[in-house]
């Protein structure tokens, strides 16, 4: 994957000679993937209080150390590329997809988390926030193969699990219910897509291969393989594909929830005469 990125962003840097410098500086200087990545992170999260210099040598120091973190960079990059049409190549993820960084700089703060560093995860978490207006907690646990279509809005509580292979397009809300403590967020199983402004709240299950409909409020849980919609969210049909989160199409799930919309308002007009 480095070695296509690299050959994209010199294809790019012929193209565009105006961006020849910036894809030199965030690629081309680079002798690996995790450089890069670092330093697009650490140019686009520094604030006064966080320093370029000092986010950059946290992660490369997260990355070099933590394997998992690099592997699931790089399938974060092949899910974006190949599921979002907008993504043109791997660099254009690397660069410039914001729901793409929003979520490795989430698994550099969950490594942190889990080392003790609490502290610093918060800060890098809020920082997320203000840039990317993404907010993940760092002790949430999310799997591999994420795309973060947009990203603009999401919010990951603190006890949600999210896992591989998942799509989450903008606006969505995996939240609690209250002021409960404890384990109070939703866990999504793999293959889930989630679609935009959907709110999943509570300690519930979304099952394995489940989509959920744009706008939706799904208060329980979801059986795998099944198409949820509206709001409180009821099941309006069967999901056919194993992993809808990989072909994204949403088409199936919209003619049903408006079958199922002019049904319910048949039926409750059948009732009022």
């Amino acid at each position: 994957m480095w070695q296509t990125i690299r050959a994209e962003a010199q294809a790019d840097s012929v193209a565009e000679p105006l961006l020849s410098s910036f894809l030199y500086a965030t690629i081309l200087s680079h002798s690996s993937f995790e450089g890069a990545l670092s330093s697009v992170l650490a140019n686009r999260l520094a604030c006064a209080q966080l320093l370029s210099t000092q986010l950059l040598e946290l992660f490369n120091e997260v990355l070099s150390s933590d394997e998992g973190v690099r592997l699931a960079a790089r399938c974060d990059v092949a899910a974006t590329r190949q599921r979002d049409p907008a993504c043109r190549t791997h660099a254009d993820c690397l660069l410039y997809f914001k729901g793409y960084h929003a979520v490795q700089a989430y698994r550099i703060a969950h490594a942190l988390w889990g080392r003790g560093q609490t502290l610093l995860a918060v800060a890098l978490q809020s920082r997320c926030s203000e840039v990317f207006a993404v907010d993940i907690h760092p002790a949430a646990r999310i799997g591999r193969g994420i795309l973060l279509d947009h990203g603009t809005g999401v919010v990951i509580g603190e006890t949600a699990v999210v896992g591989d292979r998942v799509s989450i397009l903008q606006g969505v809300t995996l939240g609690g219910t209250g002021k409960d403590t404890g384990d109070r967020h939703p866990k999504i199983g793999q293959g889930v897509l989630i679609g935009a402004h959907a709110c999943v709240l509570g300690n519930i299950a979304v099952g394995e291969g489940a989509m959920i409909a744009a706008g939706s409020l799904v208060l329980k849980s979801v059986a795998p393989h099944t198409m949820v919609a509206g709001s409180p969210a009821k099941e309006v049909g069967a999901v056919i594909e194993p992993f809808p989160s990989l072909s994204m199409r949403q088409e199936g799930d919209c003619l049903e929830w408006e079958k199922a919309r002019m049904a319910e308002e048949e039926r409750v007009e059948a009732d009022l005469t």
